[in-house]
């Protein structure tokens, strides 16, 4: 008896197997493909918050302190700064 003779498979036999086999290999590579970005993603939450950015009295003080301005400049400017009045869109 000879088992891999004649085993009756016509031609849509063969199609369909190369079709399955076609399709279960694309949904093992789009399961990998999805695991890779849920662990991407998730790693993205536990990272570390990004830094408060400086305020302009921060700035201006780093500007003084590097001697980018002299004293009578930055305390003019500093005066300016708090002295103005700020309105809830110019904070952002």
């Amino acid at each position: 008896m000879m088992f891999w003779w004649g085993n009756h498979m016509g031609g849509w036999g063969s199609m369909l197997m190369a079709i399955s086999t076609i399709v279960v290999w694309l949904v093992v590579i789009a399961g990998i493909v999805a695991l890779a970005r849920y662990t991407a993603q998730q790693r993205q939450e536990y990272a570390a918050p990004p830094p408060p950015r400086p305020t302009p009295e921060q700035l201006l003080a780093e500007r003084f302190a590097r001697g980018d301005i002299d004293e009578p400049e930055y305390r003019h400017r500093l005066d300016t700064l708090t002295t103005t009045v700020r309105t809830p869109a110019d904070r952002s």
